[in-house]
């Protein structure tokens, strides 16, 4: 059995929103890029390299003049916080 997008989502508790931003700013299709979010966000180390990405793509879409972009990204960037704080 295989496991769907919505299953690795649900198990680690992560947005849709999420993991298309994160596979962005990889460069890695969603279907890659969920479950390797998923094993990050088991680590502090992990989310903050989410948070990075996260972080870093506000900062480019501002330098771009994308405001819209930036202020979606610094959305689920503080929803992504919220999820998950850093103990």
């Amino acid at each position: 059995m295989m496991l769907t997008m919505q299953d690795c989502l649900d198990y680690c508790d992560l947005t849709n929103d999420e993991v298309e931003l994160f596979a962005e700013h990889q460069h890695i299709p969603d279907e890659v890029a969920a479950p390797l979010a998923c094993s990050l966000v088991q680590t502090d180390e992990g989310v903050k390299l989410i948070c990075s990405c996260l972080s870093d793509m506000v900062s480019d879409a501002m330098i771009h003049g994308a405001i819209e972009k930036a202020e979606h990204v610094l959305h689920v960037y503080a929803e992504f916080r919220s999820a998950h704080p850093l103990h």
